[in-house]
């Protein structure tokens, strides 16, 4: 199994602390984000990685290379990251979508739970992997759900529509690789596709074609856009080194069949 990180972004809400640094590096606990993602991916048996950089690519690379080598984890530039989103991001690493593969945010720490329960969902094209809490705010990028199908994705939905949110982290199966695939190269088409966030292409396919979604209820994850999430980080990673299996129910992932007709 492969797996897509999305790691090009400096993090400018983090600053002075990612004043030279991306924050894929920063420190957690003693050992950066990106290598964090890399040792709970490992944990799945998700052993091919690609990384995509951008700001402060060689300083990634330097600390990628030295713990993991060549074969391991490979990274993927792109040119355009100070004057693109992450649309163009996926993009820049679409030869990679030959297969099955998870695609997940530098900027998500998760313990090694969240993708083993998104491996084990049914066997579906698309699967994103969400978070239900008690209120929204404008910077989560929140689901509108029928079931467990994904309705609606963007930060924009009405506080009426929103049942859920993405965590970062989405699992392309069978087909799903080359769906998501074209579907990026359609939306590329638009100019202003640029400042686009990828998961304006989830929302435009879940118009026709089911994506299914799975909750991660009880288990560790978080987002790191701001100083007060490093905070948060640790706590995750304390689950990652203590290796618990979480609190989640064991019928949270069950996919319920959709009829389109």
């Amino acid at each position: 199994m492969k797996a897509v990180i999305l790691s090009a972004g400096q993090g400018k809400r983090l600053l002075p602390l990612t004043e030279d640094r991306p924050k894929c590096i920063l420190p957690v606990k003693g050992q950066t984000m990106i290598e964090w993602q890399v040792e709970e991916l490992a944990k799945c048996g998700i052993d091919q990685i690609r990384v995509v950089l951008g700001y402060g690519a060689e300083k990634v690379e330097a600390i990628l290379r030295r713990r993991y080598g060549t074969d391991r984890v490979k990274t993927v530039y792109n040119a355009a990251y100070a004057v693109s989103d992450n649309l163009v991001s996926c993009w820049t690493v679409h030869d990679e979508m030959d297969s099955d593969f998870v695609l997940l945010n530098g900027d998500t720490l998760f313990e090694a739970a969240v993708p083993r329960r998104l491996l084990e969902t049914e066997s579906q094209a698309v699967t994103v992997a969400i978070s239900h809490k008690s209120q929204y705010d404008d910077d989560d990028m929140k689901v509108e759900l029928d079931g467990r199908r994904l309705v609606k994705i963007g930060k924009d939905l009405l506080p009426d529509q929103v049942d859920a949110e993405s965590i970062g982290m989405i699992l392309f199966r069978g087909q799903g690789p080359v769906l998501f695939r074209n579907a990026l190269e359609k939306a590329l088409g638009d100019p202003s596709s640029q400042r686009k966030w990828y998961l304006s292409v989830i929302d435009e396919m879940a118009q026709s074609m089911p994506v299914q979604t799975c909750a991660m209820t009880g288990l560790q994850w978080c987002e790191v856009d701001y100083p007060a999430d490093l905070e948060l980080a640790e706590g995750v990673v304390a689950a990652c080194r203590g290796g618990r299996k979480g609190r989640g129910d064991k019928d949270t992932c069950t996919v319920t069949e959709v009829n389109l007709s």
